[in-house]
């Protein structure tokens, strides 16, 4: 079961996200919350005092009968009822399917899911218009220091800074990285909250074991879980980098073509992401290859060894990890803002880049992430890139770094520094 619950006097923490839930529970039959193990879906799908009933499938007797009848479990349930980890039991949504389309009413199944059914073989289809996807992720840093999470909207609004916030100047604000780094390591586990640094590495380390023991047998039939995790600790050292498949399956051992079916089990569970590249088909000198994230900044850390201390010493590491980091902020607060955003990255053969790049319709938006509070005039070069390419739907670009102010970048007025405390501060 997920919880929120970390140590002695850790607090439950709003999630955000809870005001699409409460909407699509008022229109929706079957309302689904998808994110990895230990995110925190339990509690939320628990706190929503309307009396429903709430069964978990990682109860054994309860997982037995579901799978022996799939018809008659679903049958024999109330009108509204929770049912917990449906990813185990993927022929429930079959007869959850036949249930709705006999009882329409709306709210009437709250499931969780720490897979993505959308992607599962045979389910993404089953059903379509009877069920709303809602993701939920770790918790963004606004979500753990209480706070609304404001600044995607901002950004998208154009509204981060009045003229009269802009400094003349640039310098070097001197900031300590510990607030910063300390984030990056721990990740956003609810789980992970009043652990020390050590401790959340051993729950990582048990939280992997766990997934490799069960959930990837749920979804996937693998030779060898073991292969999974190795594949899993190379990506923890290439997150934010460009995604090499043939080289993975070099260092692995293994074909291509199992690489990729252990790629998508990963996706699938929501341990990596792949960023695609953005482009215009009029611009041909794009590289069209994918960059791989690690989902949660902490596990990263974890499996590469990463600490708090080797933060000015392996600055290169550490500003991969920052630009996972990153972006999980930002698709996290998408959640809440606007979910239809799309996300992608942009890299040309001339080595320029952007580290995200953001899409509605043919709006566009740029952000490139910095692991130092000292900015240069050259920063931003990759954002001015995108704003020639995207033409006059170039809307703004942000060069997030560990800074106090936030600044006019160059002369081009929709680029802008942004500290990467904002996160956590609105």
């Amino acid at each position: 079961m997920d919880g929120y619950m970390a140590g002695p006097g850790t607090a439950v923490r709003a999630r955000s996200i809870q005001w699409a839930m409460d909407e699509a529970m008022l229109d929706t039959p079957v309302v689904c919350l998808l994110g990895p193990r230990q995110c925190g879906k339990s509690t939320l799908a628990r706190s929503q005092g309307d009396g429903r009933p709430y069964m978990t499938l990682d109860d054994d007797n309860l997982l037995t009968i579901a799978e022996k009848d799939p018809g008659g479990f679903i049958d024999q349930l109330p009108a509204r009822v929770t049912l917990d980890e449906i990813q185990r039991v993927p022929k429930l949504l079959l007869a959850i399917k036949r249930s709705v389309d006999e009882d329409r009413r709306p709210g009437r199944f709250l499931l969780t899911g720490s897979a993505n059914l959308l992607q599962l073989p045979d389910l993404a289809d089953s059903l379509a218009g009877r069920m709303e996807c809602i993701y939920l992720h770790p918790f963004a840093e606004s979500e753990r220091d209480g706070q609304p999470g404001q600044l995607l909207q901002r950004w998208l609004s154009g509204n981060l800074a009045k003229q009269e916030d802009f400094p003349n100047v640039l310098r070097d604000e001197g900031v300590e990285p510990a607030s910063l780094i300390g984030r990056v390591v721990r990740g956003g586990y609810p789980e992970l909250i009043g652990r020390t640094f050590q401790r959340a590495r051993q729950w990582h380390r048990q939280y992997l074991r766990a997934i490799i023991d069960r959930d990837v047998h749920d979804i996937v039939r693998v030779r060898d879980g073991q292969e999974i995790l190795r594949l899993l600790e190379i990506l923890a050292h290439q997150s934010a980098s460009l995604l090499n498949t043939s080289s993975l399956a070099n260092d692995l051992r293994l074909d291509r073509q199992t690489v990729e079916r252990y790629l998508t089990v990963l996706e699938r569970l929501f341990l990596i992401r792949r960023l695609q590249p953005w482009h215009r088909s009029s611009a041909k000198r794009l590289v069209k290859t994918p960059k791989v994230h690690l989902v949660d900044s902490g596990l990263a850390c974890s499996l590469t060894g990463l600490t708090a201390g080797d933060w000015n010493f392996q600055r290169d590491r550490f500003g991969h990890v920052l630009e996972s980091f990153v972006l999980q902020q930002l698709i996290a607060q998408a959640g809440w803002t606007d979910p239809d955003l799309r996300f992608w990255h942009y890299r040309d053969k001339d080595q320029v880049e952007v580290d995200v790049v953001i899409t509605r319709g043919k709006q566009v938006w740029g952000a490139e992430v910095k692991a130092s509070a000292t900015l240069q005039p050259s920063d931003g070069k990759g954002l001015k890139r995108l704003a020639a390419l995207a033409g006059g739907d170039f809307q703004s670009g942000i060069v997030f770094y560990d800074g106090h102010h936030t600044l006019r970048l160059s002369e081009d007025p929709k680029i802008t520094a942004v500290p990467l405390e904002r996160f956590w501060r609105e």
